[in-house]
């Protein structure tokens, strides 16, 4: 069998094709988890005048996320006035998807430690909710299971 000049240089376009796709995937590593939320409390406190109840959560694979996840980054869209927003913002859901708060200016990942949602003390909180962390640089949502609201 004989190869063309043709045949010779689609041989070696694939070869090299084929290099640069493996060093890509080991340079960016394996996929990310996604995050696993648990409660860790409650608290109940007054602001306004009014009773609120924080509910209080964790992650216990926090350590997963790389630090450079949560830096400031003033070259992506402002959090309202903060022009020095973090990569990744974590928003807490209802277990039907309804927005609850949300966090846009975690430093590390140990401030996943620590999250929470409030609401008023008389007000019947969703039996689960879930958090969604959004790497704004890579446009990548990573989705939690779903965490009970009662200690």
């Amino acid at each position: 069998m004989t190869f063309t000049g043709v045949s010779k240089l689609l041989l070696i376009t694939c070869v090299v094709f084929a290099i640069l796709v493996r060093a890509n995937s080991a340079i960016s590593g394996p996929p990310l988890p996604n995050p696993v939320l648990y409660m860790i409390g409650i608290e109940v406190y007054q602001t306004g005048g009014k009773q609120f109840i924080r509910y209080e959560y964790d992650v216990s694979n926090k350590s997963d996320y790389p630090a450079d996840m949560f830096a400031a980054s003033p070259n992506l869209p402002p959090c309202g006035k903060n022009t020095k927003a973090s990569r990744t913002w974590v928003d807490f859901y209802t277990e039907s998807g309804k927005r609850l708060y949300g966090f846009c200016a975690l430093g590390k990942p140990a401030d996943l430690n620590g999250i929470w949602f409030s609401l008023e003390i008389d007000v019947v909180p969703p039996s689960y909710v879930y958090i969604e962390l959004t790497d704004r640089q890579t446009n990548t949502k990573y989705k939690s299971n779903l965490a009970e609201t009662t200690p």
